[in-house]
């Protein structure tokens, strides 16, 4: 590939014309600027705009009856009357200990209203909450697949569908804020939120993110069926290379624009309204007091206008984890002065403090007053897209959908295409109704294993709490088959001692005994619900108490079905080739069981695909598009990639043949298009839902190229013998690549690749 001298030169100054134009942007918002707002601002005191800029949570209003573990379902009037008219706080988050029926949300949020309703405050209040799979936090909500399921749909019309039901029902809630999606990429599968993700690829990533999205928000104003989305946590948050929550990352330049932005660029284009701050540090600096990447990238050159919120006690821990500050007053002045709006503070006393402190940096100078307005902008545009001036009391009744069957079977499909068969010998499935069925295995009978952390609690093990009426797997077959024709044997429990993730065998002999009664084994593994700080693992292996139920199965010689129920790819290599089938569930949300058994019988065909490459090895992690996944045997094996399975593997029972790659041109030239067809037939028996997945190859390049990239993906369903045809657009726009933080094209041969078909072609600058 030849180099052209002045292609770097070219990329360079666009970039610097990008930002030039997004900064234009906001200085243009100033200059001409929504007259009620500037107003707003020109009427308050430093107190009340340093309010607007602190968040707390639910429990400090709240009545707790003197029981600090109560619930918190009603609101202290006292307490809210020192943090709203005495403090000036803006903003409130949270559930209490576990998830509200409506008639309390009810409650509390007209209780948090009241104030401003009443005319005792100027500003309304903007009450956030992390429904990230449905409204997890309200009692008969629709909860649909973890983030990491919905990637694995790789359908964007159906993300964009659930997104717009969880936002219908956190409405109903009346809340209007939504702190999803996460936006981190899950390149670390040690990472405890790696199910919280959108997988391992930055296309993937960003397409999905800005589904969910639009989902949430709606494309245009904010109606009362829409919520504020919150992209989070900007950036690099999952890139630990310790794999444990909240510690450090190492993310050269390079990789950081290529890999980690992206999506966060496309849901700023997207129209986020709102973005949450990484809690972790990278490149030694944390993400809180990052001005490079919070104000030049993110606000200037991405000409993000929303308004940026820490995470839980994050402007805190620069004082007392990250040790960049040396007290709380210089901590809270570093984070603002960066460029974070909103401070989650979020306990009391710690608020009170916070907003004396800042009242004072901003009267001394150490806060200008022109960055305090900045944020106070920013947070009042969203309140007023949001419809919060509107002196209005929330009513439940009128959100006649909420929990609605049609939710109900959206979520049921979103499980179906997301579930992904990853081997079927001997064509074990789909499964015979007249074989009988043993379901066991430590995730085989409990909703908290479908649904993981962040449901109904935090953590999300509580089991008193679980969807009334919604089944486990043990459950969904027992309903499809009857219950006098499923065998059941746990054979052992996941439980955690002294903060870590163990299992111990339960009726081990009774396992063995319903094995020898059996046809099938249905051996549910995986781990339990966790998230931030408690998931932390040391080590992705399968414990061995599970391989060794597998193991006792195997030695029956009965055929063995390994379903998975996991947030994260766990080891098991020396328990793969002894499986019949193996079904990766991640964690499928309420409905996941009857869409398990659905599929298991082929009431369904599978459709789902990994959005991440599983690894083999513990302490081996792969990536798809690494420069050694590409085969370099010709000069010797350097390829170092040995993956369980590859990033967009999953099988069908149908069957997809490919043919018919075609280009509209060998040769792409400045900022013309390439137009790629493929087609695609149904050669199986059954419907077939078939992800076409585009990637693109730099054959060469100055620094050396990614293996391969996505880019470009369509999910098509077929009738049996039916052939489609997909066409995809290629760029400049998926040719560069980055050298530190600035783009580079260049000119040379590109190759394209569909399923096992290539074809490649040049490309000119100019």
């Amino acid at each position: 590939m030849i180099l052209k001298s002045n292609s770097f030169k070219l990329l360079s100054f666009a970039a610097l014309l990008l930002v030039v134009y997004s900064c234009k942007v906001i200085s243009d918002a100033k200059e001409f600027p929504d007259d009620q707002i500037e107003q707003m601002l020109a009427t308050m005191s430093i107190e009340e705009k340093v309010g607007q800029t602190c968040q707390v949570t639910l429990d400090v209003v709240a009545k707790f009856n003197g029981n600090a573990a109560a619930d918190p379902a009603a609101v202290d009037a006292e307490k809210l009357r020192e943090a709203l008219i005495d403090y000036k706080v803006g903003s409130i988050l949270n559930v209490g200990a576990h998830t509200l029926s409506r008639e309390e949300w009810n409650s509390i949020i007209n209780s948090v209203n009241r104030p401003y309703n009443e005319g005792k405050i100027k500003i309304p209040v903007i009450y956030g909450i992390d429904a990230i799979h449905g409204m997890n936090y309200t009692r008969g909500a629709t909860l649909f697949p973890q983030e990491i399921g919905l990637a694995a749909t790789w359908n964007e019309e159906l993300v964009e569908k659930c997104a717009a039901v969880a936002a219908y029902e956190v409405r109903a809630s009346g809340i209007r804020w939504n702190f999803s999606p996460v936006l981190d990429l899950g390149r670390q599968p040690l990472w405890s939120r790696h199910f919280e993700t959108l997988g391992e690829d930055p296309y993937l990533c960003s397409q999905l993110g800005s589904a969910m999205i639009y989902g949430y928000q709606g494309n245009g104003s904010i109606g009362k069926e829409k919520v504020a989305a919150c992209m989070k946590h900007f950036v690099g948050y999952s890139a630990a290379q310790s794999g444990r929550d909240r510690t450090p990352a190492w993310i050269p330049d390079k990789y950081l624009r290529e890999l980690y932005l992206p999506a966060f660029k496309k849901a700023a284009e997207s129209g986020a309204m709102t973005v949450m701050i990484n809690s972790g540090v990278v490149n030694g600096i944390p993400g809180h007091t990052n001005y490079h990447l919070l104000t030049e990238v993110l606000k200037g050159e991405y000409g993000f206008e929303g308004f940026a919120v820490s995470d839980w006690e994050d402007f805190i821990m620069l004082h007392s984890v990250h040790k960049t500050s040396e007290d709380l007053r210089r901590a809270y002045i570093s984070a603002f002065n960066a460029g974070v709006d909103m401070s989650m503070v979020p306990l009391s006393p710690q608020y009170k403090e916070y907003c004396n402190i800042m009242v004072e940096a901003v009267k001394n100078g150490d806060i200008k007053l022109e960055r305090l307005n900045d944020a106070v902008r920013r947070i009042l545009k969203v309140k007023k897209k949001l419809g919060l001036f509107e002196k209005e009391t929330f009513d439940q009744s009128s959100y006649t959908e909420f929990g609605s069957n049609d939710s109900k079977s959206l979520s049921l499909n979103a499980a179906l295409e997301s579930i992904t068969l990853l081997k079927n010998d001997r064509n074990t499935l789909p499964l015979n109704k007249g074989k009988k069925i043993l379901v066991a295995g430590p995730t085989s009978d409990n909703l908290i294993f479908l649904n993981g952390a962040w449901t109904h609690t935090w953590q999300g093990v509580d089991t008193n709490y679980n969807t009334k009426g919604c089944l486990s797997v043990k459950e969904s077959f027992e309903k499809f088959l009857g219950k006098n024709n499923v065998l059941f044997a746990q054979g052992a429990e996941l439980y955690f001692d002294k903060g870590f993730e163990r299992t111990r065998y339960k009726d081990l002999e009774d396992y063995k005994k319903k094995i020898a009664q059996s046809d099938v084994v249905v051996l549910c593994l995986g781990e339990m619900p966790s998230t931030e700080k408690p998931g932390d693992i040391h080590s992705l292996n399968l414990d061995k108490e599970q391989k060794e139920l597998a193991d006792i199965a195997y030695e029956s010689g009965k055929e063995v079905v390994l379903v998975l129920l996991e947030g994260r790819p766990r080891i098991i290599n020396s328990i793969v080739d002894g499986a019949d089938a193996i079904v990766q569930c991640y964690l499928p949300g309420d409905f996941g069981g009857e869409a398990l058994v659905k599929l298991l019988y082929g009431e369904v065909d599978f459709s789902g695909r990994l959005p991440y490459t599983y690894p083999k090895y513990d302490g081996v992690i792969e990536f798809y598009d690494h420069p050694a996944s590409v085969d370099r045997s010709k000069s010797g094996d350097f390829s170092a990639y040995d993956p369980q399975w590859d990033f967009g593997f999953g099988l069908s029972y149908s069957k997809a043949a490919y043919s018919a790659l075609k280009l509209s041109d060998n040769l792409l030239t400045g900022d013309e298009k390439l137009k790629v067809t493929v087609s695609v037939k149904n050669t199986g028996n059954g419907k077939l839902k078939e992800t076409v997945q585009l990637y693109l190859s730099d054959n060469y390049a100055t620094l050396i190229p990614a293996g391969k990239r996505l880019r470009g993906f369509k999910k098509i369903e077929l009738q049996p013998g039916e052939i489609g045809e997909v066409i995809f657009e290629i760029g400049k726009d998926d040719l560069f690549y980055f050298n530190n933080d600035q783009p580079v094209l260049e000119d040379g041969t590109f190759t394209i690749t569909i399923q096992d078909l290539k074809s490649s072609f040049e490309y000119n600058l100019e």
